[in-house]
């Protein structure tokens, strides 16, 4: 389970550290989300809020692609909102705010529209972050978001456990993390609940990119050693436990190396809904 508390301490500060190859990751997932967010912005969209924005990726890409609309990006992590802020310096219709959205959401109402790459996956209670977030909406303001579909099918997520000594089937849990929004039927009713309509999500299978560069092995092993599952096993074992983790680790990305880049099998969903009828 990954906390509010994770996203403002330790976890915010590494993935604030590692922003460049967390936003690289998603390198191959990116487009298609942001072309589902131009496809679904209302005509008359005025304001959008990224939800989960951490370094800003998304933020900057929608108010670059509607530079007449005010886009804020909203994070938990006061170091994500820094970089963020630094990176938007010349974007003058975009700006950061750290803070909880289910808090701050009713002083940014109307919003038109809701965007979020794979932050909402991490909300502690769902059903009622969504109901804030419909109560703070415009009345024909839409969402769209990306999460991971299921960890079978995210071999980055997979192989990497069974690495470092985990089990990769054990059942995935629906606690906030990176796969409580993979069964696309809970998210159904999640959303049906809270006051939005939603569509059928599309489903994006996509390269995950871990490593790249002239060393691109040495780099994705880099990367697992700071974010994913893999990280705390290393962190968490014994040394010369640690030292086989890392090795094996190591075969893992050489497998799934292609020259400078090393990519793993991904699967993500897409959602778009919008507001219900009162």
């Amino acid at each position: 389970m990954t906390t509010a508390y994770d996203w403002t301490g330790r976890i915010g500060d590494v993935w604030a550290a590692e922003w460049r190859r967390t936003d690289r990751s998603f390198t191959n997932l990116t487009p298609h989300l942001n072309a589902a967010i131009l496809a679904t912005a209302p005509l008359r969209t005025r304001k959008i809020i990224d939800i989960g924005c951490g370094a800003g990726a998304t933020t900057l890409a929608t108010a670059q692609a509607l530079p007449t609309t005010t886009v804020t990006g909203i994070d938990l992590s006061p170091n994500l909102i820094e970089i963020a802020k630094h990176r938007a310096e010349a974007q003058a219709n975009a700006s950061f705010e750290c803070a909880d959205i289910t808090v701050v959401a009713p002083s940014h109402a109307s919003v038109d529209l809701y965007v979020s790459r794979h932050g909402v996956m991490f909300f502690t209670n769902p059903t009622a972050a969504f109901a804030t977030l419909a109560e703070a909406a415009a009345p024909d303001a839409s969402l769209v978001f990306s999460c991971f579909a299921e960890r079978a099918a995210n071999r980055w997520a997979t192989e990497t456990i069974i690495a470092t000594g985990g089990d990769a089937d054990a059942p995935t849990s629906i606690t906030p993390g990176p796969f409580a929004f993979a069964d696309p039927r809970y998210v159904a009713d999640i959303l049906a609940t809270s006051g939005w309509h939603a569509a059928a999500p599309q489903r994006i299978d996509f390269a995950y990119r871990a490593g790249e560069g002239s060393d691109s092995v040495t780099d994705a092993v880099d990367y697992f050693r700071r974010i994913g599952p893999a990280a705390s096993a290393i962190r968490d074992a014994a040394p010369e436990e640690r030292e086989r983790h890392i090795a094996r680790l190591t075969e893992v990305c050489a497998r799934h190396s292609n020259g400078d880049t090393v990519e793993f099998p991904a699967a993500a969903w897409i959602w778009t809904a919008r507001k219900s009828a009162e």
